[in-house]
């Protein structure tokens, strides 16, 4: 070998291994870049590619009514889904889900032809269509159990409720509001793929631990008393034409909303099929002039500041008061030359309402409508709430002073107008209204407890004794404009109202468009609920008087014909200064069936005051074969409670829906 090869073969054997050296690092370099700057990222890229995962929502908690009563629950349904990239046949697939699910084959088609492992076609599908899809045993074509909210009495206490979404999300209502802890956490279940391109399941708990903070709700709503509240005004909506109307029940010791009502209705089972109007719950959201109903805060204000006493008597001007560049009228032509300060409130003259806030002035008027809660949020525990129009004193004119005393140009929420009148009857005091009594766990166990919550006091005990005394006699006087809310043997405090609603086409408040409401309580003497009725526009009967307050007796009546044996009796003393209050005793007269407590379930049992639901269930549960007849609330029975249940024998039972 010559020097010269010799130096080429050294040369060519350094390139090499330069080469090599090169080619090394690069491949050290790139492979550094691949595991250590950039591993994270493919790595999550290489996931995304190789596996794929599905959201499974727990089962949402279950919301009763104060006495157990299931109002929503959670049932499983199945949901369908396809795999496209296993899927052989796409037009046979496209045809037989279509035919199935009543869903147009293109749409099957366009979600086959995507790219993915995953694709939903159906959620929460019936029974017997999921059960017709697992038969076919399609490729690629799925099955998954997903819950479903279900409300088993449909539209009942609807807009209280609200609704959940197909994700398990509440939308609406106390849904919405308590979403956080009828949810829960939602589970993963996450799958991959072998080397033949077979799916292999993998698991993933995550967030399975803090499942168990999901909560039960149970409400303050009395299911027997919303059902007669919702069957009332219905039948007044259809006696009086009017569009709509609400309905409250509160307990006014302790701010617990016994029922809340709207028309129309809705059903949450199928919510998305009604319009967002319908769903809102008008009782919370709507803002209104009150009317007449107005007029005994403004009394009790003068009262509460000693300008005005029983004995006044007023000038009411023969029906015309000039107030500024306006003459002020009294309802229906009504002519009153002098009236006392019961008088003004019983006949509710527009112009005597005047008279007393003039003793007043704008300053205290304002101070005690605030006061009473009316333009501000009650914080009632539903979403939406509106906090109504109040406009400041100093923007009032002298005609608006004027028109305010009689509930025109000021705007209030139901919700506030029943808050404010259970003050009233509560002594003074103003409760916190709200629809959640307490939270349960899975076990059943009480883990959070919403007491009653003293807001303030409004006025002092004499003077809500006083107001009260002037509101019976609007009822049970002679010539009270309430008298079509009279019950007999029972004293009923109460306010009518009628407002005329404004017209923004017209700018001015129409002549022929009106609210008509009624609020009262009872018993007067020692008051345990407040009612409010609400008609909006009825046709005929456009007074409150004649529309609204034949619905709060018929609901009253009803309400005392069911729960005569189920009144709490309770002395209930308010702490103002802790916002609580302190029940002092309680004693219970109550059907233990009811309850749940235990019984005899050897004998029959006592069935009067229960709706139909309750009579079958009872009934199915002791093994009677129960023969009903009649509509509403069970009023006689044969045999009588308390009788041996003999083998195949019948008992009759009587329902009536009052009158």
């Amino acid at each position: 070998m010559t020097a010269k090869s010799g130096k080429w073969l050294r040369f060519r054997v350094v390139s090499i291994l330069v080469l090599f050296f090169v080619l090394y690092v690069a491949l050290v370099s790139r492979a550094f870049q691949l595991q250590v700057i950039s591993g994270e990222t493919l790595g999550k890229l290489a996931d995304r590619q190789h596996k794929k995962s599905l959201t499974l929502y727990p089962e949402r908690r279950f919301i009763f009514d104060r006495n157990g009563q299931k109002l929503a629950a959670t049932i499983m349904a199945d949901s369908v889904y396809v795999d496209p990239s296993s899927v052989e046949d796409r037009r046979k697939v496209s045809s037989k889900l279509s035919s199935i699910l009543g869903v147009k084959r293109q749409k099957i088609a366009g979600a086959l032809s995507n790219q993915g492992s995953f694709r939903w076609v159906a959620r929460q599908i019936s029974p017997v269509r999921a059960e017709r899809i697992r038969t076919l045993k399609l490729k690629g074509v799925h099955l998954v159990q997903e819950p479903k909210r279900f409300y088993p009495h449909r539209e009942m206490a609807c807009h209280v409720l609200g609704f959940a979404g197909l994700d398990s999300t509440g939308l609406d209502g106390l849904e919405s509001k308590y979403d956080e802890y009828l949810k829960g956490v939602p589970k993963k279940v996450v799958w991959g793929r072998d080397a033949r391109g077979h799916k292999i399941y993998l698991s993933d708990d995550s967030g399975s631990a803090m499942d168990d903070r999901s909560r039960s709700l149970f409400l303050t709503i009395d299911s027997r008393i919303q059902y007669i509240v919702e069957s009332q005004l219905r039948e007044a909506i259809e006696r009086t034409g009017a569009k709509g109307g609400s309905v409250i029940v509160m307990d006014p010791r302790t701010g617990e909303v016994l029922a809340m009502a709207n028309e129309p209705l809705f059903n949450p089972n199928a919510f998305s099929i009604y319009a967002a109007d319908t769903r809102r719950n008008r009782a919370v959201t709507d803002c209104f002039d009150p009317g007449s109903v107005f007029k005994p805060f403004v009394t009790a204000a003068a009262l509460e500041e000693g300008l005005v006493t029983e004995t006044d008597i007023f000038d009411c001007e023969n029906g015309s008061y000039r107030v500024g560049n306006r003459v002020i009228h009294d309802a229906q032509n009504e002519k009153f030359q002098e009236l006392s300060l019961p008088e003004i409130i019983k006949h509710s003259s527009n112009i005597g309402s005047i008279k007393i806030a003039e003793r007043l002035g704008k300053e205290k008027l304002y101070y005690y409508i605030t006061k009473f809660g009316f333009g501000s949020k009650t914080g009632v525990d539903l979403p939406g709430e509106s906090s109504g129009i109040l406009r400041d004193p100093e923007d009032w004119t002298d005609v608006d002073f004027a028109t305010i005393a009689f509930g025109q140009g000021v705007s209030v929420t139901a919700i506030q107008l029943v808050t404010a009148m259970s003050a009233i009857a509560n002594d003074g005091v103003m409760m916190k209204p709200h629809l959640v009594r307490c939270m349960v766990d899975k076990k059943g166990k009480v883990v959070r407890e919403f007491e009653p919550v003293v807001v303030r006091r409004v006025i002092s005990p004499e003077t809500s004794h006083r107001i009260t005394s002037i509101l019976t006699d609007v009822v049970e006087g002679e010539g009270g404009t309430g008298v079509n809310a009279r019950i007999v043997n029972l004293s009923v405090a109460g306010k009518t109202g009628t407002s005329q609603k404004f017209d923004f086409d017209l700018g001015r408040y129409s002549a022929k468009r009106v609210e008509a409401s009624f609020i009262g309580f009872f018993p007067a003497e020692d008051p345990q609920m407040v009612i409010l009725v609400i008609l909006d526009e009825p046709e005929t009967h456009r007074w409150g008087g004649a529309a609204a307050a034949p619905v709060f007796k018929k609901v009253s009546e009803q309400i005392l014909r069911c729960s005569n044996k189920s009144m709490e009796l309770r002395e209930v003393a308010a702490d103002e200064d802790s916002g609580k209050v302190r029940i002092i005793q309680a004693s219970i007269v109550t059907q233990t069936i009811y309850h749940g407590t235990e019984v005899d379930e050897s004998v029959i049992p006592d069935f009067e005051g229960m709706s139909i639901r309750e009579v079958l269930r009872i009934s199915q549960n002791r093994g009677i074969d129960v023969k009903i007849a009649g509509n509403g609330w069970a009023v006689s029975q044969n045999p009588a409670p308390g009788v041996r249940i003999e083998e195949n024998q019948p008992c009759y039972v009587l329902l009536d829906r009052g009158a």
